[in-house]
């Protein structure tokens, strides 16, 4: 059965109204800043926490996005027909499908606020549906946007295979009530791939639509990139971003493509909200999405860092595998993190307790890692609970930065508890 709140409708507010949480990363704050004054004088902390890309865009794109002349008018919601053909054109390259660019695929302002909102304005177009489904260990937008939209997140956990979402033990109640499915792949953390065929088949037979965030499938090492929309277009969406693509996070552009019904009413939706991405931005994104030689670059650097990060975690004493795609290495808490979680002191942004269901040996890791080594990582909770083993790292710095927080560990030796 998969975890659910009270079936009762949305989770009720406070009488105050809604109050959001702490933004996840947030919570590493003291641990950075203590780590960041410890290293000062040696370099500076090396912060792999957050996926934001280091390594330049095409310049193409730069000269595109000063040059388009675009910026005195409104852009179009849809997007750009340069920016949609482009974009439609590197799906087609990449992963051998079609879609029409006038009908079956549009622009979202990078594809975080398309996630945060998707569930609020399905709702409008299917009030009695009120579930959102999404992985158990995931990004926190997708539960987020199902709260922002007055929605139950319920999470699924994933299939010990690691072939995505265990959909088969998701409650008949959850099923009745969902109004879409979430799957991601490659995952954010864990890297894993969810088999695109199995989870758009059960969509399709529930009668619920399939989200498909795909934004890291250039990242892809196990075999070659997949997408929903190779099992067809009927009732499923796929998301992708130019953020890791083409290292244009602070640009915010991407695209959702799929079911022209589902298209066309979230497009509709997004005008009446002023949903655009800006002209000059579209215009770099048509380049960079034409262009693939700039990826294969990018893709040997992540390799590179991911091979090296996952050697100098090795000779700490935390062998971890190279994921199946993605940039991230899931870090397993080694046993004496775990033992010694209770009472170690650490993990006061994770909460306490005896242990490692509750995050505190990764948070005791997390600190460790910041403490000893100028290397700031995420806990696994703050993608979930049942992410609470792991700690994150994101290979989002350059070589020479993860070589100084590799020699600074090495001096520190083994990583124990304090």
């Amino acid at each position: 059965m998969s975890p659910t709140v009270p079936d009762d409708g949305p989770p009720p507010l406070p009488p105050s109204g809604f109050e959001p949480p702490p933004y996840p990363y947030d919570r590493l704050l003291t641990i950075k800043a203590r780590a960041a004054a410890r290293f000062a004088d040696d370099g500076g902390l090396v912060d792999c926490s957050i996926g934001t890309p280091c390594d330049p865009p095409p310049p193409a794109v730069l000269e595109a996005m000063a040059s388009s002349g675009t910026e005195r008018g409104y852009p179009t919601s849809q997007g750009s027909r340069a920016y949609r053909e482009a974009a439609a054109g590197w799906l087609a390259r990449r992963f051998g499908v079609s879609v029409d660019p006038d009908t079956e695929l549009a622009a979202c302002v990078g594809t975080k606020e398309f996630v945060a909102s998707t569930a609020q304005y399905l709702r409008l177009r299917t009030p009695g549906r009120d579930t959102v489904l999404y992985p158990a260990v995931s990004y926190p937008t997708y539960a987020m946007g199902a709260l922002l939209g007055g929605c139950r997140p319920v999470p699924v956990r994933e299939l010990p295979d690691g072939r995505g979402l265990d959909l088969a033990s998701v409650d008949p109640t959850d099923i009745d009530r969902a109004l879409l499915v979430w799957a991601n792949t490659p995952s954010n953390p864990s890297g894993a791939l969810t088999d695109m065929d199995r989870v758009a088949a059960w969509g399709r037979s529930h009668g619920i639509p399939v989200f498909s965030d795909e934004c890291y499938a250039e990242f892809t090492w196990d075999g070659p990139p997949a997408t929903v929309l190779s099992t067809g277009l009927d009732g499923v969406v796929a998301v992708h971003s130019l953020s890791k693509r083409s290292n244009l996070a602070g640009a915010r552009v991407g695209f959702y493509a799929g079911d022209p019904d589902l298209v066309g009413f979230l497009l509709e939706v997004r005008k009446h909200a002023g949903l655009m991405v800006a002209g000059p931005v579209q215009a770099g994104g048509a380049i960079a999405y034409a262009d693939d030689e700039h990826v294969v670059d990018q893709r040997h650097r992540y390799h590179e860092r991911l091979d090296f990060l996952a050697g100098v975690v090795a000779d700490i004493g935390v062998p971890t595998p190279i994921p199946a795609g993605g940039f991230y290495l899931w870090v397993p808490v080694p046993e004496a993190h775990r033992a010694g979680s209770g009472t170690s002191g650490h993990g006061s942004g994770g909460g306490g307790g005896i242990g490692d269901a509750d995050g505190s040996g990764a948070w005791a890791l997390t600190e460790d890692l910041a403490v000893e080594g100028g290397l700031l990582v995420s806990p696994g909770d703050l993608y979930g609970p049942d992410g609470a083993g792991h700690v994150r790292m994101a290979v989002v710095q350059p070589m020479e930065r993860l070589e100084l927080a590799a020699d600074r560990l090495s001096r520190a030796g083994s990583l124990t508890p304090h």
